[in-house]
């Protein structure tokens, strides 16, 4: 790789990778888990790096992301517990409305079924279009309205209460 291109890189990644990791755990929740899986798919997408249309570096490591986690499902179809503990220690007492709503939100979002949840969190999340959702699920544009709607329903009916459009601090 070149200089240039090496440096290019260096600022994807140095302006990208809380991103990705907040992506990475909505979809697996679980932090070490994605940023193992980040990490894995940054060094993939450095050895091809070269070949990766500049306007769209995030959608293709996002890409790598859902498939490193499907194929990790898929092989070891195991169930992790889950913790359901109290918010964080150092969680701020005049943030704890936000705290509670995205930790409700947070659990929500991991009762969807897996199709569902990828859905939600590439469209609302990613702030991705229906076609680039559905050309990184490999589906469908139908198919990722189905399943969008599918996951908003259940998400309205676990939280008993409109969805926001998005939860206060979530993108920090």
């Amino acid at each position: 790789m070149n200089p240039e291109s090496e440096q290019e890189f260096k600022v994807f990644v140095s302006t990208n990778i809380d991103h990705l990791c907040r992506f990475a755990f909505l979809l697996c929740r679980d932090w070490q888990r994605a940023e193992d899986t980040v990490q894995k798919a940054l060094t993939r997408l450095y050895l091809r790096w070269h070949r990766v249309n500049s306007s769209t570096p995030r959608a293709y490591v996002s890409r790598i992301v859902v498939n490193l986690l499907h194929d990790e499902r898929r092989l070891f179809r195991f169930q992790r517990e889950r913790s359901t503990s109290e918010p964080p220690e150092e969680a701020q007492a005049d943030h704890a409305e936000a705290t509670t709503t995205r930790l409700a939100m947070l659990e929500a979002l991991s009762r969807l079924p897996a199709r569902q949840r990828l859905a939600v969190v590439l469209r609302f999340w990613e702030d991705l279009s229906v076609e680039q959702t559905a050309e990184i699920m490999k589906c469908s544009q139908g198919t990722v309205k189905s399943q969008t709607a599918r996951g908003l329903q259940t998400l309205r009916g676990l939280l008993g209460k409109p969805i926001p459009t998005q939860v206060e601090g979530a993108n920090q």
